[in-house]
């Protein structure tokens, strides 16, 4: 493989012309130009971005920490952060964290190496002072990491009374909450809002089942509840692939949905529409959440100002058969 030198050997000049004429760096006549330019052809050489990025102090690579791949939630988000980089030229050092810590700080370590020029972050780290050390502009998205660093979130507490809402219009007396974990801010917004909303009805019952996003036994915890709590009418779901999960679960238990159990989920990813029947859903603007969060780093990263510290966007309810009366 071709490097540096041979392409000034090939081309007759310098290293350091080779250089400048890579980086855009210094005056190099037009000829000398397409010396260079040919030897990198002949030689089909392709610059270490290491190297370059040491030279021009900057990597043009923007790091994302997201917890999970499996699922589309974070798929849609990252589709809108890439959008906006790729626009600005840079490129992205994409790692999932599985809501581990010990896996962040092996990406911290990365990122310190490879001198990212900012940050995506979707995490739930306590440590967040680690981050911040790494001295390069950093945005939270779907969480809140710091009140000191600019984040995009939705308004999941909105979404929690929006899902309470309707439950209590479809005539739901006996509810089971199936809520993510405690340890998540956006899970326990959701959760708030829809047990806040719900305390203003004393004639209906609710009921809370912590569960793990990703966790392999979710079905079989889901179908053991709902043998042992027949009397159960109404389900608000953390998430749409827990409330595609019910489905399947009530039908095994020989349960109709709508007509004797309502189910609304969370997020309004395609699996909704695939379903039997479609499942109504709390919609996040997850696209949207990307893209700005993306926008709000090179705002930092080329020192412009943001208008917004927290920008927390809205969510709707998006009906479909899962809630529909009969």
């Amino acid at each position: 493989m071709a490097n540096i030198k041979d392409v000034a050997r090939h081309a007759n000049v310098s290293v350091a012309t080779v250089s400048r004429v890579i980086n855009n760096k210094g005056y190099v006549n037009e000829h000398t130009k397409e010396l260079v330019l040919k030897a990198i052809k002949d030689l089909n050489y392709v610059p270490n971005e290491i190297a370059r990025s040491l030279y021009r102090k900057s990597s043009k690579i923007i790091g994302i920490i997201i917890p999970d791949l499996k699922n589309e939630f974070f798929n849609d988000m990252i589709a809108g952060i890439e959008q906006v980089i790729l626009q600005h030229g840079y490129k992205t050092m994409l790692c999932t964290s599985r809501e581990s810590l010990e896996r962040e700080k092996e990406y911290l370590q990365i990122f310190s190496t490879n001198k990212i020029d900012g940050l995506i972050l979707c995490s739930n780290s306590p440590d967040i002072a680690s981050y911040i050390n790494l001295d390069i502009p950093i945005v939270g998205l779907d969480r809140m990491i710091s009140t000191e660093i600019p984040s995009v979130t939705a308004d999941n507490y909105m979404g929690g009374i929006l899902a309470a809402n309707r439950l209590i219009e479809a005539n739901c007396k006996n509810i089971i909450q199936l809520r993510g974990p405690h340890t998540l801010t956006p899970a326990n917004d959701r959760s708030e809002g829809f047990l806040q909303t719900l305390k203003k009805h004393s004639d209906i019952q609710v009921q809370s089942l912590e569960l793990e996003f990703t966790s392999d036994t979710t079905q079989t915890d889901i179908q053991e509840f709902l043998k042992q709590n027949p009397e159960i009418d109404g389900i608000f779901s953390a998430s749409d692939l827990m409330a595609a999960n019910c489905i399947r679960c009530l039908k095994k238990l020989g349960r109709r949905v709508p007509e004797d159990i309502k189910i609304i989920g969370y997020d309004n990813i395609s699996i909704c529409e695939y379903t039997d029947p479609t499942i109504s859903t709390i919609a996040q603007p997850i696209t949207e959440m990307g893209e700005m969060a993306a926008e709000t780093l090179f705002k930092l990263i080329n020192n412009e100002p943001i208008n917004q510290l927290h920008m927390t966007l809205p969510v709707e309810l998006i009906e479909r058969e899962s809630t529909k009366s009969e």
